[in-house]
C-alpha cells in the first residue's frame, strides 16, 4: 500500500508539475478519537488473547504541496510519543504451576502520516494515505526476558471540510478513519514466547488551521 502510494504521488508530480498552478499549505492539527486494538501471547501450546478500547489525543505538524488548487500530496508528522496505560495480566506456565504476572505499556513514537487528498467542490475534500510508527515496548515480564521495538505501518482514510480565508490561512474539520497491519515480537529470553499486535483502528476528528503560500 505504501509504494503504491508513493508512486501515484511521483506520477502525479512528474505529469503536472510543467503545466500546473502549484502551492505550499504549512500548518499544525489536534486530533483525538476512539481506538480498540487486541493482542495475542503464545507460549508454547498456551494463548492468551487481550482487547483493550481507549481514547487518545495528540497534536501534530503537516505540509503539503497543492496542485491546481484541486489535489493535495502532504506529510503529517506527530513530534511527542503517545502513551498507553499498564496493562497488568496473570498467566500460567505450561512448564509448572506456578502463575506469572506479566506488566507491559506501550510508547508510539514519530507517528508519519502521508497522504494525497482531492478536492470535490471548493468545500470539501477526500483523502487516503499510509502511515508508520515506532512502537516502544516498555515491560515486566515475570516469565523473563523482554520484547524489542518494532514499527507498525497502516492506512488512513478521511473525508474533511475546508474553510479558507482571503489572506490564505484556513481551517480544516476532518474526519478519519486510521487502521494498521499486525505485527509479532518474540521474547528475547525465549523464542517460544511471542506476542502479536493485531487489529489497531480507530475512529478521529481532526481541526487544522494552516497557511497557503
Amino acid at each position: 500500500m505504501k509504494k503504491l502510494l508513493l508512486s501515484v504521488v511521483f506520477s502525479v508530480l512528474y505529469v503536472t508539475s510543467a503545466s500546473a498552478d502549484m502551492g505550499v499549505n504549512v500548518g499544525v492539527s489536534g486530533q483525538g478519537g476512539l481506538f480498540a486494538a487486541s493482542a495475542t501471547e503464545t507460549s508454547g501450546t498456551v494463548k492468551n488473547n487481550g482487547v483493550e478500547h481507549g481514547s487518545a489525543g495528540w497534536a501534530s505538524v503537516f505540509a503539503e504541496l497543492t496542485l491546481n488548487d484541486k489535489f493535495m500530496i502532504g506529510v503529517d508528522y506527530v513530534p511527542q510519543s503517545l502513551e498507553t496505560d499498564t496493562t497488568e495480566t496473570a498467566n500460567s506456565s505450561e512448564y509448572d504451576s506456578a502463575t506469572y504476572t506479566q506488566k507491559v505499556q506501550l510508547d508510539f513514537e514519530d507517528l508519519t502520516t502521508f497522504y494525497v487528498g482531492v478536492m470535490l467542490n471548493d468545500a470539501f475534500y477526500v483523502k487516503a494515505g499510509v502511515h508508520t510508527v515506532e512502537v516502544v515496548t516498555n515491560e515486566n515480564l515475570g516469565t523473563g526476558g523482554k520484547y524489542g521495538n518494532t514499527d507498525l505501518d497502516g492506512q488512513m482514510y478521511g473525508v474533511g471540510y475546508v474553510y479558507n480565508a482571503d489572506n490564505g490561512a484556513f481551517v480544516r474539520v476532518e474526519g478519519n478513519y486510521l487502521s494498521f497491519d499486525s505485527q509479532e515480537i518474540t521474547n528475547s529470553a525465549n523464542s517460544d514466547v511471542k506476542v502479536k499486535l493485531k487489529n489497531l483502528n480507530g475512529l478521529t476528528g481532526k481541526i487544522s488551521v494552516g497557511k497557503s503560500f
